[in-house]
């Protein structure tokens, strides 16, 4: 019916898109900070942002325009932009403004430092060394990273029965203070696919509450958290079944990226949940085993501590039982249903999986049917470490 095919163009995979990263001196040594995405025609938009209260002025300023559509989306790293007022809003109007006029409605988005107000001159500087013909997606990967260890991208094409084809790509950001509810997370995506703003605002909330809301680095949301899907509909093709599991598949991935690249993490682990009362009930011990600091550290000792699992379920306030709770490590069982099972040469295989870079902790409480899967890491000293001296 159709084939979706990775491709290796992110964010400038779709026909009309355009993308770079440029120096604007807001990172030392000559790091790439600043990036551009361009559509050739205008685009409409599906968004999702953060819940925390104090929402950053790039959110604000793109909730002030309304509706609209766009071809032009500006990102800076190292500055936030958060807790500025209305000056930090000002600040993004006079840069915007100062860009080429065959921009049409400029977005901005920003990430780094919270408190502080953004370097105007720096940026409108670095916006003029943008050329907006150029198709470097990789560079504007880069530019957008923080503490971020490796950039995040990812394209694909789908090629639908009758001869027709639509491309998605997109790049994000982010690798501690990742907890998102809609981490510092940023993620643009990108489509030629003649899909409607509704249609796009609809898969996009739906996917985002398994993909970036089921991933936790550290538990702390951001004040930037911000994914914007922009079409320009080029392509004059659309499939809604294979552009929902496209796009899945590009934020799940994306997802997955960061919580693995979370600070100072060594560990990718997916915290599968199944037996509970209802799928909210499966979410709300998804994300306490995800968001846990005991059992965070437990995995980076690669101690199989599954007291600590056990013990998280019951605190989530959900319904579960010590005498229907089967708990095990990939596909070894450690705890089931009141059986005991942990004994040396359990403990030794149990911390044999611990020591993969990937793996999954399932917990079957025994209840009904409701599912969720979670994505974690570990937490070690060099998360500390980094957080410490962020500012610096």
């Amino acid at each position: 019916m159709y084939k979706i095919v990775q491709t290796s163009c992110g964010v400038c995979c779709a026909d009309g898109f355009y993308a770079d990263g440029i120096s604007a001196g807001l990172k030392p040594n000559g790091a790439l900070d600043m990036a551009f995405i361009y559509s050739d025609t205008p685009c409409e938009i599906a968004s999702v942002f953060t819940t925390n209260k104090m929402t950053a002025a790039p959110i604000r300023h793109f909730r002030e325009m309304g509706e609209f559509e766009t071809n032009f989306v500006l990102i800076n790293s190292k500055n936030a932009n958060a807790m500025t007022g209305r000056a930090g809003i000002e600040d993004i109007k006079e840069i915007l403004a100062t860009l080429p006029s065959d921009v049409k409605n400029p977005v901005m988005s920003s990430t780094g430092v919270i408190g502080v107000r953004v370097p105007k001159e720096k940026l409108i500087a670095g916006a003029k060394l943008f050329d907006i013909g150029q198709k470097n997606p990789h560079n504007a990967a880069k530019a957008i990273m923080t503490t971020d260890s490796f950039s995040k991208e990812i394209s694909l094409r789908v090629e639908l029965e009758d001869g027709n084809s639509f491309n998605i790509g997109a790049m994000a950001k982010g690798a501690g203070m990742i907890n998102p509810a809609m981490a510092t997370m940023l993620c643009f995506i990108t489509t030629d696919a003649d899909v409607s703003k509704a249609k796009m605002q609809e898969i996009l909330d739906v996917t985002t509450k398994i993909t970036f809301n089921a991933a936790s680095v550290d538990g702390d949301t951001s004040t930037n958290d911000t994914v914007l899907l922009l079409s320009n509909k080029k392509s004059g093709a659309f499939h809604a079944e294979a552009f929902h599991e496209a796009l899945y598949t590009i934020m799940n991935f994306l997802a997955r990226e960061m919580v693995r690249d979370g600070e100072g993490a060594t560990k990718l682990v997916t915290y599968e949940i199944t037996g509970a009362k209802d799928d909210v009930e499966a979410e709300k011990v998804a994300k306490a085993l995800s968001d846990s600091l005991l059992v965070k550290t437990a995995l980076y000792g690669e101690d199989p501590n599954w007291g600590r699992i056990a013990s998280t379920v019951g605190a989530s306030g959900v319904e579960c039982s010590e005498e229907t709770l089967k708990i095990s490590f990939n596909d070894l069982c450690v705890y089931d249903s009141g059986k005991l099972y942990f004994d040396e040469k359990m403990e030794e295989k149990a911390s044999k999986v611990m020591q993969l870079d990937s793996f999954t902790i399932a917990c079957d409480l025994g209840i009904a049917d409701g599912a969720f899967n979670a994505y974690g890491c570990d937490l070690g000293y060099e998360y500390v470490k980094i957080n410490a001296d962020y500012r610096t």
